[in-house]
């Protein structure tokens, strides 16, 4: 039973991914699966209940230690008796039990600076959690992009192959009536082979996209997997500055939190290395009680219950430690917390520099896009309106087959600039969106 059990558990994934895959996947779909699915975000999560941990384990230094202690010793030969003398061949028995607490009262401060910092080490790690999920997210909305395109391509592609085999069937159709050649013919079927050639080739970068967005969702595999596709609305909006985006962005982006945590915790870091300069107290408690006998004792010895009730002691103490010299340890703990918190002031920087070369380029990027998206839509217009012309002196036969088969690959090209601009724009412009902290919607 448990073996099936284990089965099913181990086939629930494959199962659940095949039934999801009977219906074309919204962008918000892939995202939340993603999200829910993917082990990098599992290991980050783990990192996350660590840092929980580390930071109890921080806030229980405030209680006391507490401690107890059980010992039996037997001793043969010489012995001490009731009267403080020793004496020989005998057996002494020796029975204790104690219990003790010891709390620290002071450290330097390095104990609620401990606890502040295991705190800044925690939303670290819940920061690095969001940023890793926001990394998937942009993953998966990109490859999600290219499939997009990879679906106008071959709708492009399509629709070319499909103009072509209507103009094998019209020149088959002339052939036998005597009025084209058979080398037009010829040369027909072979641009009609090249165009099943790309609609081939388009297809399989079709199935090579989706392959990869289903990798990047961890499905098992891609067979029956689509997506649905977004209406594509170029300079719908108009785009912010890099300035304006980087101030909204620097502000909530999670890698730049992360960075700035941790710098916070660099500051306690140091304080944390100089409470090693100042004394230290502590307050220890307890009590113990114990039984001894001894088979060669001039004198009658009380029981066990009656000695442990006169050898019970309690005991309280304080004690104070000054550091005199240590080494150097301290000074050397300093210069090195002080050191690695300017190393983090350097990772901070880096990463609100990096963070504004992203928009800057993804700025750049929307632009070319939507300026590309521009000039290939008139292209496309203008390609099409030539192509229908070049169409109508073909079959009038004032125009070759070259000149036609021209007209058909400016025209391709032109539709295939279009709809990569749109998808290239559509993403970028997203994307800026993204840093300014909307939901990455298509």
């Amino acid at each position: 039973m448990k073996r099936i059990l284990l089965a099913l558990a181990l086939l629930a994934p494959a199962l659940a991914g095949a039934q999801d895959l009977n219906h074309p996947w919204t962008l918000q779909e892939c995202l939340d699966w993603a999200l829910e699915h993917n082990l990098n975000l599992k290991q980050s999560e783990l990192n996350v209940a660590q840092r929980e941990i580390q930071l109890n384990t921080s806030k229980n230094a405030y209680f006391p230690n507490v401690s107890g202690s059980a010992n039996e010793s037997v001793n043969f030969g010489r012995g001490l008796t009731e009267d403080n003398t020793y004496t020989t061949g005998a057996t002494t028995t020796n029975t204790s039990f104690s219990i003790g607490a010891g709390m620290n009262l002071f450290d330097g401060m390095a104990r609620p600076n401990n606890v502040k910092l295991s705190q800044l080490n925690l939303d670290a790690a819940l920061a690095d959690l969001e940023r890793a999920r926001d990394d998937i997210r942009v993953s998966v909305a990109k490859a999600y992009v290219q499939v997009v395109y990879d679906y106008d391509i071959v709708d492009v592609a399509r629709d070319q192959l499909e103009l072509d085999q209507a103009q094998v069937e019209r020149l088959q159709a002339m052939v036998e009536n005597g009025k084209a050649s058979q080398a037009e013919l010829s040369q027909q079927k072979a641009t009609l082979a090249q165009s099943d050639y790309t609609l081939v080739q388009a297809e399989n970068n079709l199935r090579n996209a989706l392959l990869d967005l289903s990798q990047l969702l961890d499905f098992p595999n891609a067979d029956g997997f689509s997506i649905v596709k977004p209406d594509i609305a170029v300079g719908d909006h108009l785009l912010a500055r890099p300035e304006d985006i980087y101030a909204d962005a620097v502000e909530q982006r999670p890698g730049v939190k992360a960075e700035q945590l941790r710098l916070n915790g660099s500051d306690l870091s140091i304080k944390i290395a100089k409470a090693g300069f100042s004394p230290t107290l502590s307050l220890s408690g307890g009590m113990g009680t114990s039984y001894y006998t001894n088979t060669r004792s001039l004198y009658p010895q009380d029981g066990f219950w009656q000695q442990l009730s006169h050898n019970f002691s309690p005991y309280v103490g304080l004690s104070l430690s000054v550091p005199i010299f240590d080494r150097f340890s301290a000074r050397n703990n300093v210069r090195t917390a002080r050191l690695n918190r300017t190393l983090q002031q350097i990772t901070l920087d880096k990463a609100k520099q990096s963070l504004y070369k992203e928009i800057q380029q993804a700025h750049a990027n929307a632009l070319a896009a939507e300026a590309k998206y521009r000039s290939a839509s008139e292209a496309a217009a203008a390609s099409e309106d030539a192509f229908i012309l070049a169409q109508a002196k073909y079959e009038n036969g004032k125009a070759t087959v070259t000149e036609y088969n021209e007209a058909r690959t400016r025209l391709a090209k032109a539709r295939s600039d279009k709809a990569q601009a749109a998808c290239e724009y559509l993403f970028q412009s997203r994307l800026l969106d993204f840093y300014r902290g909307s939901a990455l919607e298509l």
